[in-house]
């Protein structure tokens, strides 16, 4: 596992009530959180989550690759990279039926939320034309629409605003420090102009990130920060994505990170963005259901449901239904 190696700072609660009402955190007080006794952390980060939510109300979210693979980016953890043989096929766009009975089926599992990846560094206007038609069949199915297409140009966001989406994904994925040790065909700037386009169109804002690459504990809470002080306010979804080590991918070996940094992670998150849904996403099928169970209790409250998030696994959702049903939470209604 990952060590933690950082000095433990402290954070008076007061201070946390500071940055709560100024909306803005240093990386010195986000640090701090991370360094409270797990267990003051997890109370203060219920207290949070009790404040702005129902802590019994799990939003469920199915995740749907549309167009897969043959993606020119060569971000590390990524098995949808050309650069990577990680056995991945390149496909084309599904078609308007195939993703309308997708979406009719994540509805009757349950799912409110129908979020649809393509696996594209950018998409061309044609693209996106193609998308804002499966946007239209996802909401005619009474289900949010949310998309990750990559970079949008001028104009895109308003397009897909226009046909209905509720959501654009946009990960940051880790703090600018990290970021280039994972990624070199994008810039972090990148990343920040196409949220501030989402942003300019009036759609909502899904962006989290990806732990458990190496990052330090510092680097974790710089990603928290940057999150949390995104322009004009934190994201509406932060989804939380445990790596998942794929074969022929450049992270494929990374040592684990210890389940309870990844718990802390959910609560700071909590804590710092607290009107937020955080979502547990990427890697929950290794975490145990102990392990998610901590999450919940940490402040998350959204999943990506479903037995596939874009080409890696996810528990099935008959067992997230016994889990969800064991711990007493229920499905967010529409």
């Amino acid at each position: 596992m990952t060590p933690i190696t950082e000095h433990p700072v402290t954070l008076h609660p007061r201070a946390a009530a500071v940055a709560l009402e100024t909306g803005r955190w240093s990386v010195e007080q986000i640090e701090a959180l991370f360094a409270l006794p797990f267990a003051e952390l997890l109370h203060r980060a219920q207290t949070v989550h009790r404040e702005h939510h129902d802590p019994q109300e799990v939003e469920l979210a199915t995740l749907l690759s549309v167009k897969t693979g043959g993606c020119p980016e060569d971000c590390g953890y990524c098995p949808q990279s050309v650069h990577f043989d990680t056995g991945v096929q390149a496909g084309k766009l599904m078609g308007v039926d195939a993703v309308r009975a997708a979406a009719q089926a994540a509805r009757a599992a349950g799912a409110t939320r129908f979020c649809m990846g393509a696996a594209w560094r950018a998409p061309k206007d044609r693209d996106v034309e193609a998308v804002a038609e499966l946007v239209r069949a996802v909401k005619a199915e009474g289900l949010e629409a949310c998309a990750t297409l990559g970079m949008l140009a001028e104009g895109h966001a308003e397009q897909l605003r226009d046909a209905g989406l509720d959501y654009y994904n946009h990960n940051l994925d880790s703090d600018p420090g990290f970021y280039g040790d994972i990624i070199s065909t994008r810039d972090y700037q990148d990343r920040l102009d196409t949220l501030e386009r989402v942003r300019g169109a009036g759609v909502k804002v899904c962006c989290g990130g990806i732990v458990g690459m190496g990052e330090s504990r510092r680097q974790r809470a710089g990603l928290i920060a940057q999150l949390a002080n995104l322009a004009p306010d934190y994201p509406e979804s932060v989804p939380i994505n445990h790596l998942v080590k794929v074969a022929g991918t450049p992270l494929a070996d990374q040592p684990d990170l210890d389940p309870f940094e990844f718990v802390r992670t959910i609560a700071v998150a909590r804590i710092t963005m607290p009107r937020a849904r955080v979502r547990l996403s990427a890697g929950r099928q290794q975490m145990g259901e102990a392990v998610q169970a901590l999450c919940f209790q940490a402040g998350a409250n959204s999943i990506f449901y479903g037995d596939k998030l874009l080409t890696t696994g996810n528990p099935d959702v008959a067992a997230d239904q016994a889990l969800l049903a064991r711990l007493g939470l229920r499905a967010r209604q529409g």
